[in-house]
């Protein structure tokens, strides 16, 4: 067996260490240029919040309060059994700090639209959410083999579940995900969009998604920002939205 020269195996090691280091850098590229977040003028969005899981950690969300967020949406479940293991403190550290609460679910396209609302329900109890649920929807986290049309059946399932019991329902997306699921389907329902350009889409939506990298007192780490549509006289307006 012939053994490579070491000239051989030093260039192949060298190339290999640039390998590495140009994929860290295009990773780095990314994360800092292309998903960065766009300006969002305070004045035209004075209201702004977060939302958060367990991945996120224990939050101070009166320091998070105090940094002028204002509003949090929290993970409840996931699929057709899972339940986020923080929902209920921060549920709890979020209304008594102050804040105004959502609870969301990841829509997993593999599972039964009314098993994940009745998972989903079950999480929530009969917790006031001055923001209502959300169901998130989005390819990232899914399988890729199951097709549109079976998505949207099995969402529409979960959004009948939800309607009948009463519950206000918002859909949060991207714009990927929104041309591909809720466009012409889901259209009306209020709308959580997640964008990094200046205009998150052209249609009406509720609460804009921008930014995955914030940094907000009271929270180690990354935190998605977010910022209410209307103005502050409009934030007044929904305070006693329940549900």
């Amino acid at each position: 067996m012939r053994i490579p020269p070491v000239k051989d195996i030093i260039i192949a090691f060298i190339f290999l260490i640039i390998t590495v280091v140009l994929v860290l850098t295009a990773i780095w590229a990314y994360r800092e240029y292309m998903t960065s977040a766009p300006y969002v003028d305070t004045e035209r969005y004075p209201v702004r919040g977060i939302d958060v899981s367990s991945h996120n950690g224990i939050v101070d969300f009166r320091r998070v309060r105090k940094d002028g967020y204002e509003f949090v949406f929290i993970k409840a479940t996931e699929g057709g059994d899972f339940k986020d293991s923080n929902f209920r403190k921060n549920y709890i550290a979020a209304g008594h700090a102050g804040m105004r609460r959502g609870a969301y679910h990841f829509f997993r396209f593999d599972k039964d639209g009314v098993d994940q609302a009745v998972n989903f329900l079950q999480a929530v109890g009969n917790r006031k959410l001055e923001l209502g649920l959300v169901i998130d929807v989005e390819s990232e986290g899914n399988p890729d083999n199951i097709p549109p049309e079976e998505v949207k059946e099995n969402l529409q399932r979960m959004l009948e579940f939800l309607n009948l019991m009463g519950h206000r329902v918002t859909l949060y997306t991207n714009v990927q995900g929104y041309e591909k699921y809720l466009l012409n389907t889901f259209a009306g329902l209020p709308l959580w969009i997640c964008s990094f350009s200046r205009t998150p889409v052209d249609v009406d939506w509720s609460y804009w998604q921008y930014d995955h990298h914030g940094k907000v007192d009271g929270i180690e780490g990354d935190v998605d920002l977010n910022a209410f549509s209307g103005s502050r006289e409009d934030w007044e307006k929904i305070k006693d939205v329940v549900q």
